[in-house]
């Protein structure tokens, strides 16, 4: 399995528009952060967790020859507003994408891309999906996939667990029935927005109390905002734990009989 962090941002983005911080005026590319979106490849398919409004920039900076599928984490604008772009796969792929989220998700994505959802034959210029509403584990072409839920704040979202690997963004709490879910991880990746309590996120405290509750062998924090200096704040974390940055890329075994 090969996950690839397109972007690892907030909502804002890093740098922010008219901030003249020292992140947003760090020459670190690892200080770069895109709004928040992985791609995982694996058993030959390419899945994408979330369309960002960055997408066009993220997937001319890393190139993929397809989308097999799109999961929703939730229909907030940072995770929804590249949707459009997937029209350039459906023209490539000559067919509709489907796309995985909650009932809530998918009404809210039906609301704003209605000509998205249209029955029929492939048309060109739009994006062209089919909704596929997410309650238990369902597979992607004999991809086992789980949903986790999550409280971002008081909205109910999900996570996604493939094989060992969880990504949980835009995270606040974590229900106690979702941790079994997430045991025995290879990769967990997780909230940790900055230093300072947030109300719909994990601060980087709580963030490395739910690793150290967890036990992934590894954990990478993802959805930071400008407080968070990569070489600075790298220097908190315990062995196991690592700030993502846009670019990064994660190899780890697929067991096959998940």
């Amino acid at each position: 399995m090969r996950i690839t962090f397109l972007g690892t941002g907030t909502s804002h983005g890093v740098p922010m528009i008219n901030c003249d911080c020292e992140v947003c005026r760090s020459t670190n590319p690892k200080n770069k952060r895109l709004r928040c979106s992985v791609v995982v490849e694996t058993a030959g398919q390419t899945i994408l967790i979330d369309t960002t409004p960055d997408m066009r920039a993220q997937f001319l900076t890393w190139r993929f020859e397809r989308i097999d599928a799109v999961l929703f984490t939730h229909a907030h604008a940072d995770h929804i507003f590249g949707m459009d772009d997937l029209r350039r796969f459906n023209a490539i792929q000559k067919e509709r994408i489907p796309v995985y989220g909650s009932e809530a998700t998918l009404q809210r994505l039906r609301g704003i891309f209605d000509y998205a959802f249209a029955e029929g034959e492939v048309r060109k210029g739009i994006p062209n999906v089919r909704g596929m509403t997410v309650k238990d584990a369902f597979t992607v072409k004999g991809v086992h996939i789980t949903p986790i839920q999550l409280l971002h704040g008081h909205m109910e979202v999900f996570g996604y667990r493939i094989g060992d690997f969880a990504y949980c963004t835009d995270v606040s709490e974590i229900p106690q029935s979702s941790y079994a879910l997430l045991e025995g991880l290879d990769v967990l990746v997780l909230d940790a927005l900055r230093e300072r309590p947030h109300f719909t996120h994990f601060s980087l405290e709580q963030a490395m109390a739910e690793v150290e509750k967890i036990k992934p062998k590894r954990a990478y924090f993802t959805h930071m905002n400008h407080n968070i200096d990569y070489e600075i704040h790298s220097r908190l974390l315990k062995d196991n734990m690592q700030f993502a940055y846009d670019g990064l890329v994660l190899k780890i075994n697929f067991p096959e009989d998940r």
